[in-house]
């Protein structure tokens, strides 16, 4: 038999294989689709990515108001087509504003979204949004799709082996592509949503107010980690007006449903706003981190970033990069010889045995990348009963060209003592009652905030003239550092 026409058997067997399985009826719609993927699998890769979102991110450090997330989502999840899926809901602690699900029922709300929601109907809204997707194994569909894809591709290499050298290029594209959500998914995940919310009761003229906020937030500086919600929610064509159009066409008198303004409004009294300052700022080039009380310098012109659990900057052509972490062990020594025992790692020229007055371990490498030699300088830095990491890098021919600056970035590490920054104390969202009708214009005047007064209308949906009745709790910004 010819190799080819084996390749082609080869072919035939791989999709053979996943017939029979290949399809479930969707929750939702009832219609056979795509499903190369189980419930328990779902589950499955929901619980280990939740233990990721968690290192990455961090949850708000409030045991109330996550046990409040929890217990209102699970109501709101029990009333949908999947109940009995593990449903876990979870404030991030991030400053963007948004919410994001994964397979097997993982929902995450930040408590940047929840400082600019006004009531609970409002969070619900948001809730049921996300639990849709997860109903409607949005993510799952994506998936299904990818493997397809990927499974194509094996098929394209069994036949051409030429095409085996672009399989992993291929997929990676065909993972963001397919796993982005479509406007479709979000339509459908806002009829969901006002269905999910109005089964449970609440007024869904609220989520007119919900997606011009959205809308609002999308159009001015963002903060945090995280994208914020259009970032990575495709916006579909009139989401506002069609929010009013479906809450005008519900039978139920919303007069009748709730609401809960005032006790959704207590419970982000207090709330962090904004980025925490405590987990490290950038003044120009220089990182400041208050509670780690440690401070670097990176080069100037660089583009810096603030992770979780790292802090870094790429060189303005991006080719280059400094990163500090924590490196987890008792000691440098211990840090050094770990890394060095990695595979294509080579140590170089020992560097500095102090840094910042601490003891340190440092030396240049070499190492293999994938298809590239990089370059670079490391040293871990004994300081605070931590140990840091420091490292900088650049491919091998680019070395000469960035070694200065990296070295000069990792020798500048060295303790905080500036008061004012060991010392800075995060924003808050404070809520003052309105004793007399006021306008917005009147409300900044009467109670000053550390933010715009556009943001101050943003998150307490005050637009123009409008007018916020007397006995209305209104938010406003303070900055609560020790004057």
């Amino acid at each position: 038999m010819a190799k080819r026409n084996v390749s082609r058997l080869a072919v035939i067997a791989i999709f053979s294989a996943l017939a029979a399985g290949a399809c479930a009826t969707n929750p939702v719609t009832g219609k056979r689709e795509l499903a190369l993927i189980s419930e328990s699998q779902e589950i499955a890769m929901g619980r280990d990515a939740d233990k990721e979102i968690v290192a990455a991110y961090g949850l708000y450090p409030d045991d109330r108001l996550q046990q409040y997330l929890q217990e209102l989502g699970s109501r709101i999840a029990a009333k949908t087509e999947r109940p009995a899926l593990p449903w876990t809901f979870r404030v991030v602690d991030d400053a963007a504003v948004n919410a994001f699900a994964l397979p097997g029922g993982f929902i995450y709300v930040t408590r940047g979204i929840m400082t600019h929601l006004n009531s609970e109907a409002e969070l619900v809204t948001i809730l049921g949004h996300e639990i849709g997707h997860v109903t409607a194994r949005h993510s799952v569909n994506q998936m299904s799709k990818q493997q397809l894809a990927q499974i194509g591709l094996v098929a394209g290499m069994v036949l051409s082996p030429r095409v085996a050298q672009f399989g992993n290029l291929a997929q990676t594209g065909l993972g963001i592509l397919f796993l982005s959500f479509s406007r479709a998914d979000e339509s459908q995940s806002d009829e969901l949503a006002l269905k999910y919310m109005t089964a449970a009761g609440y007024d869904p003229r609220e989520m007119v107010d919900v997606f011009r906020m959205l809308e609002g937030v999308s159009q001015q500086a963002g903060g945090g980690r995280l994208p914020q919600w259009l970032s990575s929610h495709p916006n579909p064509e009139n989401r506002e007006a069609w929010a009013a159009r479906a809450a005008a066409s519900v039978k139920s008198d919303p007069s009748r449903m709730a609401v809960n303004r005032e006790g959704y409004l207590r419970r982000v009294d207090g709330m962090v706003f904004g980025d925490n300052p405590r987990e490290g700022f950038f003044q120009q080039s220089t990182f400041r981190h208050p509670d780690l009380a440690f401070r670097i310098n990176f080069p100037s012109g660089w583009k810096g970033s603030n992770q979780k659990q790292a802090v870094g900057a790429v060189s303005p052509s991006e080719d280059a990069m400094i990163v500090l972490q924590l490196a987890g062990v008792p000691s440098a020594q211990q840090a050094a010889r770990q890394f060095f025992s990695q595979e294509g790692v080579q140590a170089g020229q020992a560097w500095r045995q102090q840094i910042g007055g601490f003891p340190a371990v440092s030396y240049v490498f070499r190492a293999q990348a994938e298809q590239t030699i990089v370059q670079g300088l490391v040293a871990w830095i004994e300081y605070g009963n931590r140990v840091y990491q420091v490292m900088g890098y650049t491919p091998e021919q680019r070395w000469g060209a960035y070694d200065d600056a990296i070295a000069q970035s990792i020798g500048s590490f060295a303790r905080e003592t500036d008061r004012s920054v060991l010392e800075v104390q995060p924003n808050r969202v404070r809520l003052v009652e309105v004793d007399r009708p006021a306008t917005l214009e009147t409300l900044v005047s009467r109670y000053p905030s550390a933010v715009p007064p556009q943001v101050l209308g943003l998150i307490n949906d005050l637009q123009g003239n409008q007018t916020l009745p007397a006995g209305s709790l209104f938010k406003r910004v303070v900055n609560t550092t020790p004057r």
